[in-house]
């Protein structure tokens, strides 16, 4: 094979023509790069202050602001509420942009809220100056005047000597010098009413009770059915003590139910509390007299 044509080829294709770089271009200083300002001016036209003097633009991050306290404010209103506004200060999460790029994602300031919660309703024991209407009997408390005390009593009859006023529920222990125990008492209702004047017969405590014949047909007609008898007890309506008057059938007698003291509710005996009339029991003798007027 002949290699003659091939070294010709590979010397022309060697061959270095006139405007080609050469192997030793490689070691010398390359031309400068030149740009146009204009490639700049998108870029610097969104910032509000360029960098000057040659320094570069930079991003300088607020330090974080210590927490504000909420700063509270009450107020009373007209409606019985209290006005509650309340201050809160974001600035401690916000990342506040500096330099060239201030006004940056800036948020806006906070404004107060304004709440508004029900005023609580205030505690307190209130006292009633009068029964009051849902109240049983029971619960009632027993009016003054009731209640057994010493009181200025002018009477020409003898100490010992008890006097009852149906009028205003009061039997008086005459104790002489112009003094007289007072004790409240129940007395006979409309129909029942009587007057006079009688002994001390007997005295019995915790006493039983025999209703008469008239009482038991009377209350039967009312749907009421009594019992012929009953042992002496708490549950008995004579209550602790009793104090009979005469040959009659009324005494001075306890009940088992003391708030009736004061009022006409009886069938003509004469009712007192059951520690009143224990008090009564223990202070008058048999034999002494009784007016009931």
């Amino acid at each position: 094979m002949n290699k003659k044509p091939i070294l010709l080829l590979s010397a022309a294709l060697f061959s270095v023509p006139i405007g080609i770089a050469n192997a030793g271009d490689r070691y010398s200083t390359p031309p400068a790069v030149t740009l146009s300002p204009d490639l700049a001016s998108p870029w610097i036209l969104q910032l509000k202050r360029p960098a000057q003097n040659g320094q570069r633009a930079q991003v300088e991050l607020a330090k974080p602001k210590p927490k504000v306290v909420r700063k509270i404010k009450k107020k009373k209103t007209a409606w019985g509420f209290k006005k509650k506004t309340t201050q809160r200060n974001t600035a401690n999460r916000q990342v506040r942009a500096t330099g060239i790029f201030a006004g940056l994602n800036t948020a806006p300031a906070a404004t107060p809220r304004t709440i508004y919660r029900k005023k609580k309703p205030v505690a307190y024991n209130r006292v009633a100056s009068t029964p009051r209407a849902n109240q049983s009997p029971a619960q009632r408390p027993l009016d003054p005047q009731f209640l057994p005390q010493m009181v200025s009593y002018q009477t020409s009859q003898k100490p010992g000597t008890i006097v009852i006023n149906t009028n205003t529920r009061h039997l008086y222990l005459v104790m002489g010098d112009g003094k007289a125990r007072r004790y409240g008492v129940g007395v006979g209702k409309q129909g029942f009413e009587w007057s006079g004047t009688e002994k001390v017969t007997r005295k019995k405590e915790w006493p039983s009770w025999t209703p008469p014949k008239e009482m038991i047909a009377r209350e039967r007609k009312k749907g009421r059915e009594l019992p012929a008898f009953m042992e002496g007890g708490p549950a008995n309506p004579m209550g602790a003590r009793a104090i009979y008057l005469g040959s009659t059938l009324y005494r001075i007698h306890g009940t088992n139910q003391p708030w009736t003291i004061g009022q006409a509710v009886s069938s003509g005996c004469i009712r007192m509390r059951n520690e009143d009339v224990m008090d009564l029991y223990e202070r008058v003798r048999r034999g002494a007299k009784v007016i009931v007027s």
